[in-house]
């Protein structure tokens, strides 16, 4: 690549991502482009900036910089069909044959540091480039499809052996079409910088956005990075900056936006903690949640607008529900200020946190809780409720209202099972063997961990060694490791629970007293999580398909002891089938919930779900049972759902039609 005029390249030529600084007539152009390629690190130095911006300026590129951000985060990528292959070296199977691979790509290898430092160029010069940053940092993680885009002028297929997945294409007929977008790390860690040192709160919300959507750990390192930095420079702590940079997406107080369809309007709502809902208002008054004819045929690009609107605001809303259940462990506090301007009357957050139970410190320094909704007079600081800090009659009171007043909050709090340390973890001192020696699905147990937000190793079949999660909590001073390791084709053995605290920028190992007992109960439950759900004791299918090396364990777990997760479940079942029509049916008996149908009774496990049949104790399997009508439960629970429609079918078990399960009924 020439020094002269470094856009003279084909490869560059080619790429119409380059279009704008290629259309820049000022000779200053080449200097701003060799100091943009210079840049070799994820954040560059003062000075870089400083030069970059009169650079810039003098060769008047700030409209070229912006479109060049636009055209990689919008436009279609390049196709290796078209501008060939994203990397010098070839493709190779595993017998070591070299063959060309179909990928789409947003810039070339050799051009990632020209791209970093447009992107950075960009933050520095341009105002609203922040929406195309946002976009541009998970585009350039790759994934997915895309579709070709149009060949440059003058361009001759090439005729060679593609490969597109595991088919070989022939060299007759060039590949065109989907092909998967390759990642480029080098692009996305620069948007992500950027973001962090864009001015003023936009960059600051799209930051705290991007940390909800994107998984990976390497990024997700550099969004922490960039949101301390974007905080720093508003002066607030990382936790400030976090809940301060959550988008209102333009909605108004109450969580809703309307908009003028012609003769219709259109209004967006945040109606509850996890729903987002358009709907749609004639000229007679009435409302519609389906788009009608004349809007869809008279403004389809406004209802495109306003249906990836309310996408939008689906994803912050989600993001709002994790990161608030996360300030279970934090032990923070607000000044009622804080609290009602960044949690309470926020368009999306507020509807997270209307629906949960909050503490109110009055002039006396009291702390009390109130129901959710319910304000005190001239409270100085508020807490979010934990079950750890309070009695059982105080937690028994606060599940009897939620239940009674048809409450369904965003995640478990009244009902939030509640791990304390034990006279044996106090024995081992630095160890839980709380959760150790279960056999689990390992697929499952390593996705479980990764929605929990917990890093973990993958450990493939024939991996040796031990795996180990790792979730913070406390925002981010405390870390539980969870050891497991692999038992077989497909499962692992779960071993110890450690606990670290953070010093510096290093973890030291901490005794289990010293963990304070908010973070140890919220550390144990996702533990207990983990088990509990991919645990083979409940599959019920494992039975007759299971390795027979784990038959003991399953016995002895599919109906075992309730965990406390189980608990929490039998206490919801305690005040949901009073409510049922199926009640006269139903008694909870210990670990089982007894249901007597027309044939026979069955005992359905609050923690498996497995089912036994009485009188001779056979088991009967049942995957899925049948819906029950509207019971509106406190909380989400997927298995607490399973027990219940087990229970309904079975209730009626005269009116069972499936083959499989009848069969087993009546032998």
């Amino acid at each position: 690549m020439p020094d002269v005029f470094p856009l003279d390249a084909p490869a560059l030529a080619r790429a119409p991502w380059t279009a704008p600084f290629r259309a820049l007539a000022d000779p200053g152009a080449a200097g701003l482009v060799r100091h943009l390629r210079s840049l070799s690190g994820p954040r560059p130095a003062q000075t870089w900036r400083r030069t970059c911006v009169a650079l810039a300026d003098a060769a008047g590129a700030r409209a070229a910089l912006a479109e060049t951000v636009r055209i990689l985060a919008e436009d279609a990528p390049l196709c290796s069909e078209h501008h060939g292959p994203s990397v010098h070296r070839p493709y190779a199977d595993e017998n070591g044959d070299e063959f060309a691979h179909h990928e789409h790509y947003l810039v070339h290898d050799d051009h990632t540091d020209l791209a970093r430092g447009i992107v950075w160029a960009a933050a520095l010069t341009v105002p609203d480039v922040v929406p195309h940053l946002a976009v541009l940092a998970p585009r350039a993680l790759g994934g997915g499809r895309t579709p070709c885009g149009e060949p440059p002028a003058g361009h001759e297929p090439r005729r060679t052996v593609w490969v597109v997945g595991a088919e070989a294409v022939p060299d007759a007929a060039p590949v065109s079409g989907p092909a998967p977008l390759a990642e480029c790390l080098k692009v996305a860690g620069a948007a992500v910088n950027a973001l962090g040192a864009a001015d003023g709160p936009a960059g600051l919300e799209a930051l705290t956005g991007l940390r909800g959507r994107i998984g990976h750990r390497g990024l997700r390192k550099q969004i922490d990075a960039a949101l301390r930095t974007a905080g720093q420079r508003l002066g607030l702590t990382p936790d400030q900056a976090a809940e301060r940079g959550v988008p209102a997406h333009g909605l108004g107080p109450d969580g809703s936006t309307a908009r003028a369809l012609g003769a219709h309007t259109a209004r967006l709502a945040v109606e509850d903690a996890a729903t987002v809902r358009i709907t749609f208002t004639g000229p007679d008054g009435r409302a519609s949640r389906t788009a009608p004819v004349a809007v869809r045929d008279g403004f389809a690009a406004e209802l495109a607008e306003l249906k990836a609107l309310a996408k939008e605001v689906r994803g912050t809303l989600a993001n709002e529900r994790r990161r608030v259940e996360g300030l279970l462990s934090a032990g923070r506090t607000w000044t009622f200020g804080e609290w009602r301007a960044h949690y309470r009357d926020h368009p999306v957050t507020g509807a997270v946190v209307r629906g949960l139970i909050w503490e109110f410190q009055g002039t006396d320094g009291v702390w009390r809780a109130l129901a959710p909704g319910a304000i005190p007079e001239e409270p100085a600081h508020v807490r979010l409720w934990h079950p750890v800090r309070a009695t059982v009659d105080e937690v028994r009171a606060w599940r009897e209202h939620v239940t009674a007043a048809g409450v369904r909050q965003p995640f478990k709090q009244a009902f939030r099972e509640v791990y304390l340390l034990t006279p044996a973890e106090e024995g081992t001192g630095t160890y839980s063997n709380r959760f150790a020696g279960h056999i689990v699905q390992y697929d499952r147990l390593y996705a479980l961990i990764r929605e929990r937000g917990w890093q973990a190793n993958y450990l493939g079949p024939f991996d040796g060694g031990d795996g180990e999660a790792r979730g913070e909590f406390a925002g981010g001073r405390w870390r539980a490791c969870c050891f497991h390791d692999r038992a077989g084709a497909g499962h692992a053995a779960t071993d110890q629970v450690r606990f670290e605290r953070r010093d510096g920028r290093h973890w030291r190992e901490a005794s289990l007293a010293e963990v304070p007992p908010a973070v140890f109960s919220e550390a144990m439950r996702d533990v207990d999580l983990f088990v509990s759900v991919t645990s083979i004791a409940a599959d019920p299918e494992w039975a007759d398909r299971g390795d027979e090396r784990h038959r003991g364990y399953w016995h002895e777990h599919a109906f075992g002891e309730l965990t406390a997760t189980a608990e929490v479940r039998r206490a919801a079942l305690e005040r949901v089938l009073p409510r049922t029509k199926i009640a006269d049916r139903c008694t909870l008996d210990g670990r089982f919930l007894v249901v007597r149908g027309g044939l026979r009774t069955y005992r359905i496990h609050l923690g498996s779900a497995n089912v036994l049949m009485e009188p001779d104790g056979a088991y009967l399997c049942i995957v899925r049972g049948r819906p029950g009508g509207r019971v509106l439960l406190p909380f989400e629970d997927e298995r607490l759902s399973l027990i219940l429609s087990k229970a309904f079918l079975l209730a009626a078990d005269g009116e069972i039609t499936d083959p499989s399960v009848r069969s087993q009924i009546t032998r």
